[in-house]
């Protein structure tokens, strides 16, 4: 039996967590048009596309399991998939040039821009609750006050280490009392489940997995505290590939609706690229993501970041609130995802 055909049934619950309520952005506004196939004077921007896919990017791993991107480019332009570990080693690769387009948390895009790095928003791929306060089995840890004076893993520059930072100023810890693994996801379970930490910053679905398999428990969640799914791209790509910054801003569009209609298929593929069980991988996309969401950056994540952003200042992050501001109003990059167009690469 493979493991597509494995998934519990009771993976249809998806269809009422994806169920799209409005329009696709841009449904109705003319979207840009691709190269058409048949016309052999007809070139794209670039020979090469490099994009990141992620676990905690169920969209990407979609688009990249259809091969959709390769269908639109066709034999022109090379699509060359990276993986990210997490968002802070997407941002490394924006800013190495190794991606154009990469998944972050809202929280890491801003601290990159903030910090220098030239990316701008193009799409939010999810609103999910990804990060949670996780200890082991029979810990005597069970609230984030109680973490005062033991040490936590969380991997910087994400949405768990911001989750943590946030947790820790409401409960009034003040961050010099916890001791900051810096490790990535991965590590940090590992390091939770041998006992080198008290407790971990964890991320889906390597938590989930973490609870699944080890028993570990969240003892602490706050949908608030995350922040959205960002696609970001580089200025330079934008500015020298604006068409393929389109298909790939389509080709999520594309995914979110192909979401819908094919539940059991999105759970099956994220427990395949994760190596996980398929039941874990429903409860990550089933009771802990939202893919119904607007695509176009704009006030929603506006609000979640003005929010954040101080903790950069708090932590030492960022020199100051006013690189934050200037970031932060400089960061979205809206009219690609205004002009997506499911349609227009639905073959």
């Amino acid at each position: 039996m493979t493991i597509r055909t494995a998934v519990s049934a009771t993976a249809l619950a998806l269809v009422t967590a994806l169920a799209l309520t409005g329009c696709v952005a841009g449904e109705d506004a003319e979207a840009e048009a691709a190269p058409p196939a048949d016309d052999a004077t007809a070139s794209w921007s670039a020979d090469t596309l490099d994009i990141d896919f992620a676990t905690y990017n169920p969209l990407s791993l979609v688009i990249k399991d259809q091969g959709w991107l390769e269908e639109t480019l066709g034999d022109d332009v090379t699509v060359n998939w990276v993986q990210s570990a997490g968002s802070n080693k997407a941002n490394e690769a924006l800013r190495a040039g190794a991606v154009d387009v990469g998944s972050t948390a809202g929280s890491a895009a801003l601290l990159a821009r903030s910090n220098g790095s030239p990316i701008h928003t193009i799409g939010i791929y999810s609103q999910p609750e990804w990060a949670a306060i996780v200890v082991p089995e029979g810990s005597d840890v069970t609230s984030v006050a109680d973490l005062a004076g033991k040490s936590v893993a969380a991997t910087k520059g994400t949405d768990p280490y911001f989750f943590l930072l946030q947790s820790l100023e409401e409960a009034g810890v003040p961050l010099d009392q916890v001791e900051v693994q810096n490790l990535q996801h991965a590590d940090g379970r590992t390091a939770l489940e041998q006992g080198s930490v008290a407790a971990w910053s964890g991320l889906d679905p390597i938590m989930a997995a973490s609870e699944a398999e080890s028993g570990t428990k969240l003892i602490y969640r706050n949908i608030d505290f995350n922040t959205y799914g960002f696609l970001n791209a580089t200025q330079e790509f934008l500015d020298a590939s604006p068409d393929l910054a389109q298909v790939v801003v389509d080709a999520y569009e594309k995914a979110r609706a192909w979401a819908q209609e094919n539940p059991e298929e999105v759970v099956a593929i994220l427990a395949e690229v994760a190596g996980i069980d398929p039941a874990v991988a429903e409860k990550v996309i089933v009771e802990r993501t939202n893919l119904d969401v607007d695509p176009v950056p704009g006030d929603a994540q506006r609000k979640v970041l003005e929010v954040v952003g101080p903790i950069f200042v708090e932590s030492g992050d960022v020199a100051d609130q006013a690189t934050i501001d200037t970031a932060l109003a400089e960061l979205f990059e809206p009219t690609f995802a205004e002009k997506a167009d499911a349609a227009n690469i639905a073959g």
